[in-house]
């Protein structure tokens, strides 16, 4: 409990830095993360269920159709590392197929629905040792030292790695790697190029989902910096920007206004953005590229029919690469 509660105040302090210097930048920008509050990530789960967003049912069609093979590459015995994992609804696909799991590792910054997550875990795989860890994985950090070392696989559905500038996309990899181990591996999902309105759809859907997704995010600083944002006085945009091939979330200020946000002053021009969220879309080459460059090397590629959305399997060592 001591843990989940210094936890709790480390993050408290990285959200109030992280506002208070991205609302002071010229184009105004917050990290990604900080949108995976309680609400937030309910209602990540309710985007993943609405028609235009594919990228969920498409993977989860992947990892069901290709299991046992991903869990061959993993390996038997092993200890399962998910960053970012959500309610790690993919995670008891895969771990269902390993063959004796030593433990489950769920890695994410979102303590209370983490906690969630795990305890669901355990109740549908009462003899899997689940062992949470509250921290952004984003960032550097070690595995505790009570996880077994070896064997270990890492697991990052969702596309999150198109979250991710190219930089941090990078390192995350090589920290992957370390953790995993020299002779470990990765399944690693990630939504592939395809035309801008299907894209476009799947980040403003009909039904306004991803828009109080986003805009979640200004009650979170109201709720939590004492701020006092007008949420209505706020709209959710998607646009492409295609020299980064990816779809981009902003909160577009309506009209001229100022806010405050722990104790500080921001003005906000009409038509003026914050930036919430960058979703990068890949090609099979650079995905692999990017993997070779932080020490992996791609073993298999599924996909669907459709190529709308891909997951990699990757090994430490060199292996032959395998289309599926």
């Amino acid at each position: 409990m001591l843990d989940l509660v210094e936890s709790k105040l480390s993050q408290h302090e990285a959200f109030r830095a992280d506002v208070l210097a991205g609302l002071s930048q010229r184009q105004k920008t917050l990290p990604s993360r900080w949108l995976y509050d309680q609400r937030g990530s309910e209602l990540f789960e309710e985007i993943t269920h609405l028609d235009e967003y594919y990228l969920t049912r498409t993977e989860t069609a992947i990892l069901r159709r290709n299991a046992g093979e991903m869990a061959a590459l993993c390996g038997d015995d092993v200890v399962l590392l998910e960053y970012g994992a959500g309610a790690g609804i993919k995670s008891e696909i895969l771990i269902d197929a390993l063959k004796a799991p030593r433990m489950y590792v769920p890695i994410d910054i979102a303590a209370d629905f983490l906690a969630q997550t795990a305890e669901r875990v355990r109740d549908r795989f009462p003899d899997l040792v689940t062992r949470p860890i509250i921290t952004d994985f984003t960032a550097d950090f070690d595995i505790p030292s009570d996880i077994t070392a070896h064997p270990r696989a890492a697991f990052f559905p969702g596309s999150t790695l198109g979250n991710l500038g190219g930089s941090e996309a990078a390192a995350l990899l090589r920290r992957m790697r370390e953790h995993v181990g020299g002779h470990g591996g990765a399944i690693i999902g990630v939504d592939l190029r395809k035309d801008v309105g299907t894209l476009i759809a799947a980040y403003d859907d009909r039904r306004g989902v991803t828009a109080e997704f986003n805009l979640n995010l200004l009650r979170r600083i109201n709720r939590e910096l004492e701020g006092d944002l007008d949420i209505m006085a706020f709209a959710h945009e998607a646009r492409w920007n295609e020299l980064e091939s990816a779809i981009e979330m902003h909160l577009v200020s309506r009209k001229a206004q100022v806010a405050t946000v722990a104790g500080r002053g921001f003005a906000f021009a009409q038509g003026e953005t914050i930036h919430t969220e960058t979703c990068r879309k890949f090609d099979v080459a650079a995905l692999t590229h990017a993997a070779q460059w932080s020490g992996w090397r791609v073993d298999r590629i599924w996909s669907d029919p459709a190529e709308l959305f891909a997951v990699f399997g990757l090994r430490t060592e060199a292996r032959a690469l395998r289309l599926s």
